[in-house]
């Protein structure tokens, strides 16, 4: 998760801001806005506020109630000057849209509203995203400051080009599209001296998500209540952070990210054969999918009538071990994370245990015990057991834990490339 400060300057596009904040924090960022006057014409503060759930600033000698903090901090116990402390707090500050006047006043180093002023202040990336008329895009001031800008390392956001602000216009100019702006913060903070720490560059990441279908006959199945919202959530997240994600996916009707790989299986067996196939190439295992322990032995290819018979009864078989099979295969290099959904006490015992006998790097465990935790709710709270020891992440959202479960994942790899 990134702290993401956004700037908005006036202009009509300032609506296509509000999409932005929506996919951001839907992504599990954290996210402040600060706005130009101007900007509040086209798009009020309380949009914003709403969305990010974080107060909205616009002036420099305007008190901030969250004292420079983002959502996911706690506010310091004095006031600090907010053109500070919201960039010294940001994984990236973003202006979209930047209009003409202010490219002109960050290329000329004024600092005359709140928005100038903490990006004269910033020393996390700075992202620039012009929206205004082709003619004032296209005017040699305009791509004179944007070239000063490029200059001192700033990023230019291109703008596309198609119907403009008025009616009847048409050229380049139109502030690039929500999805493109958010994944070039994400890219940003992911080269980012800030985010070099913990980020997943260059790596294949495979993750296991939802719940295999073991078929009694051809409508019937024996299955579990996994939706496969956590296996999505690292998915999501391992993205973000720079890696090449693909996503084993058993019976998973979730929204999917473009920037993720799909295999769709429906039971062990066909999961089993998927993850063979990809793990060679895989560098770290998130191995998610509630995967059933037991399969009915003979499956029927018809539906199974109920007055045919006044009892049903089925034996069971085992399902092959995934995750033991593939630790077993393991290769050097490679982090494997399992995952134990335990219910009541001695939850942790038994994911120390699991870490142990599957030879596994890491095992994360959460009580299903609890409805408010755990299959098919929004949130989770877990703890990670290591060979190191335990770590404990409160109720959050899946997003914010998938994130922990990560950073746990980069330290045990940084850990391993220190000692080896």
């Amino acid at each position: 998760m990134a702290r993401v400060l956004l700037g908005v300057s006036g202009g009509v596009a300032a609506y296509k801001a509000l999409e932005l904040v929506r996919l951001a924090t839907a992504a599990g960022h954290a996210v402040r806005v600060v706005q130009t006057p101007a900007s509040q014409r086209f798009v009020g503060a309380a949009s914003f506020s709403a969305l990010t759930g974080a107060p909205v600033l616009t002036g420099e000698f305007e008190r901030d109630p969250a004292r420079g903090a983002f959502p996911d901090q706690s506010p310091p116990d004095h006031d600090p000057l907010s053109h500070l402390e919201l960039v010294r707090n940001a994984d990236a500050f973003l202006i979209a849209p930047a209009s003409a006047n202010t490219i002109a006043k960050l290329a000329g180093g004024l600092a005359d509203n709140l928005l100038t002023a903490a990006a004269l202040a910033a020393t996390c990336p700075v992202l620039v995203a012009p929206a205004m008329n082709n003619h004032m895009y296209e005017h040699a001031a305009t791509q004179a400051n944007l070239d000063t800008l490029r200059a001192r390392g700033v990023t230019v956001i291109d703008p596309g080009t198609g119907a403009l602000g008025s009616p009847g216009e048409w050229g380049v100019g139109r502030l690039a599209e929500p999805p493109q702006l958010l994944a070039e913060v994400e890219s940003a903070v992911s080269r980012s001296p800030r985010g070099a720490e913990r980020h997943l560059v260059g790596l294949k990441v495979l993750v296991t998500a939802g719940g295999t279908r073991e078929p009694i006959d051809s409508v019937r199945f024996i299955g579990n209540r996994s939706s496969g919202r956590m296996g999505f959530a690292l998915a999501a997240q391992a993205a973000v952070m720079g890696a090449e994600v693909t996503v084993i996916a058993a019976n998973v009707g979730l929204e999917r990210s473009p920037r993720v790989r799909y295999v769709d299986v429906a039971t062990a067996a066909e999961l089993h054969d998927a993850c063979v196939r990809e793990f060679p190439r895989t560098d770290v295992l998130l191995m998610a999918a509630a995967v059933a322990d037991y399969r009915p032995a003979q499956a029927a290819d018809r539906k199974l009538k109920k007055d045919e018979r006044d009892q049903l009864v089925l034996t069971l078989e085992r399902t092959a071990d995934v995750l033991s099979a593939l630790s077993a295969a393991r290769r050097e290099g490679q982090t494997l994370v399992g995952f134990a959904a335990e219910h009541g006490e001695g939850a942790v015992a038994y994911g120390r245990d699991k870490l142990a006998r599957k030879g596994l790097d890491a095992v994360v465990v959460n009580d299903i015990a609890r409805s408010d935790i755990g299959f098919d709710t929004p949130d989770n709270e877990v703890t990670i057991v290591t060979a190191a020891g335990e770590r404990h992440v409160p109720l959050a959202a899946k997003d914010q834990v998938a994130r922990a479960v990560l950073d746990v994942v980069s330290e045990l790899r940084r850990t391993e490339r220190t000692t080896a």
